[in-house]
């Protein structure tokens, strides 16, 4: 591990604020706080977690705030404790926050929620308005060293995406992922004050990392919009002089909808960055229209290989784009610091197939470890086996994407997933977690949820159920108290039974099948 590797996720925010205290750190809200205020104020919110917890330094900490100043504070506070970040969403079910609270053991929450909920944890609430804080001076290490440095193997953050048997899985990522990731994307994309980095995804979206961590280890300045300024995105990056954007790709749909992708409409962006979702070629053009002076990547990531690691540069002429037989971009080539196998059904090395990867940006195993069983496997250079063991997995396993990709002239191209795992505008969603939580709904009998894309083009979900035939309004209502909004089908059917295939099983072809005729007519 190299030094720069070592520095940690605060350390590399510290260098910027010892560095550039006056230059803006970030811009939320109609505030501007400069480096030295914002390393001064997330220096008293660790003190005040310390208070909380009668001076025992938190082990995990949950911070359930999103596109605020205390959103911010308490990320910062707690990775300058060296504890471990947990985001939680403010418009997350009750229900679901509180399963993740004791699945991730967090110690305490930082919220700036006036009602975060029946908690089992102390909860440290900010005021929304961070100018109400104490003077600085009355705090101990407000500007000084940090009083429990973490090291590189330490969990730098915890996301909790869908999981297949109903639960969320929890994804730790250590600290020198994220220093490998760091590494490579900040000199890549020429990050460094003066440049500006819009952050359009939700603290609990693990690339919010990538927009927080390359701005401030960099001494860019972060700004982040609101949510109805992600509607038009061309209007607020030209306001605010983005020079950096990443989003998923579904963003420019919406805008283009919205004609808010005028030719020329964003001159400032110098680069431009989309992933959690298929980038088709018809956005790319679109998005490329609007800002003809900024290079356009295309990323491909799970959360288990920290953020992204595939990447691909669109020429910048659109003759000179690829031709694409499933409309989509390619996703590139692997980062030059990763490994990756392409495996057929067999494990044997193939042009199309499941992509694994291994390296410094794989993570080290999922916070429940029966969550390990079928995800990596063992490669002897003729072919792979899978590893059904619960232990945290050997830095020479590869982890299995679950993503299929074809080899396209000397890159991959994404074909989609190999499961029931599907993106929907960027997130994450194993489709048996849904239909587990419309099981519990009461009289709903069987559940199946598909995705489906619309006549725009863009996926959603579908869910059907046997049982007593009720309101689709109120279902809809009752999952929304179970799950993210995301996760909610956008249409609810009632059939009197499921049909089932040869085998037995649920047919959902012939579901799909059945529902795209109903949209034909």
């Amino acid at each position: 591990m190299t030094a720069e590797q070592r520095l940690t996720l605060y350390d590399r925010f510290a260098l910027s604020a010892e560095r550039h205290p006056e230059r803006t750190a970030l811009e939320v809200d109609g505030l501007r706080i400069r480096y030295g205020e914002l390393h001064r104020r997330a220096g008293r919110v660790a003190e005040d977690l310390l208070a909380l917890l009668r001076g025992e330094r938190p082990r995990r900490v949950g911070v359930l705030a999103n596109r605020s100043p205390a959103a911010y504070l308490g990320y910062l506070a707690a990775t300058r404790l060296g504890s471990t970040v947990v985001p939680l969403s403010p418009t997350a079910a009750t229900e679901r926050s509180a399963a993740i609270v004791s699945l991730a053991r967090l110690d305490a929450v930082v919220t700036d929620t006036a009602d975060p909920g029946l908690l089992p944890v102390p909860v440290l609430r900010l005021d929304p308005e961070p100018a109400a804080t104490p003077d600085a001076s009355s705090h101990s290490f407000a500007s000084g060293p940090v009083p429990h440095p973490a090291g590189g193997d330490d969990i730098a953050y915890i996301v909790f995406t869908s999981g297949s048997t109903g639960t969320p899985k929890g994804v730790p990522v250590l600290q020198r992922n994220v220093s490998a990731m760091l590494d490579h994307a900040i000199p890549r994309y020429g990050l460094g004050p003066g440049s500006r980095v819009s952050q359009s995804f939700d603290l609990t979206f693990d690339p919010a990392v990538w927009d927080m961590f390359t701005t401030w280890a960099s001494g860019a300045t972060l700004v982040v919009p609101t949510r109805s300024e992600l509607v038009r995105p061309a209007r607020f990056i030209a306001r605010r002089e983005i020079t950096h954007w990443f989003s998923v790709p579904s963003v420019i749909t919406y805008a283009a909808r919205l004609h808010d992708l005028a030719p020329e409409a964003m001159p400032s962006l110098r680069w431009s960055l989309f992933g959690g979702e298929r980038l088709t070629v018809e956005q790319a053009a679109a998005w490329q229209r609007a800002a003809p002076g900024s290079i356009i990547e295309n990323l491909y990531g799970p959360t288990e290989t920290t953020v992204a690691c595939t990447q691909y540069r669109l020429p910048s002429r659109p003759a000179e784009w690829p031709p694409s037989a499933n409309g989509s971009l390619p996703i590139g080539t692997p980062y030059p610091h990763l490994e990756h196998l392409v495996l057929d059904e067999l494990g044997h090395p193939a042009d199309e197939g499941e992509l694994c990867v291994r390296g410094s940006q794989r993570f080290p195993g999922y916070l429940d470890p029966a969550d390990n069983a079928g995800r990596f496997v063992e490669f002897d250079g003729q072919r792979a086996s899978v590893r059904h063991d619960v232990s945290p997995p050997a830095p020479e396993h590869y982890y299995r994407t679950g993503d299929r990709v074809a080899r396209v002239d000397g890159g991959l191209l994404h074909l989609g997933r190999i499961d029931q795992q599907v993106k929907i505008r960027g997130h994450r969603i194993e489709l048996a977690e849904v239909e587990a939580a419309l099981r519990t709904l009461p009289d709903v009998e069987e559940a199946v949820v598909l995705a489906l894309s619309d006549p725009h083009g863009e996926l959603g979900l579908h869910a059907l159920y046997t049982g007593a035939e009720q309101d689709p309004v109120a279902l809809r209502s009752s999952l929304g108290q179970r799950l993210p909004a995301p996760m909610i089908p956008r249409a609810i059917s009632f059939l009197a039974s499921l049909p089932l295939n040869a085998n037995g099983k649920i047919d959902r072809r012939a579901l799909a099948a059945g529902l795209e005729k109903e949209a034909v007519r």
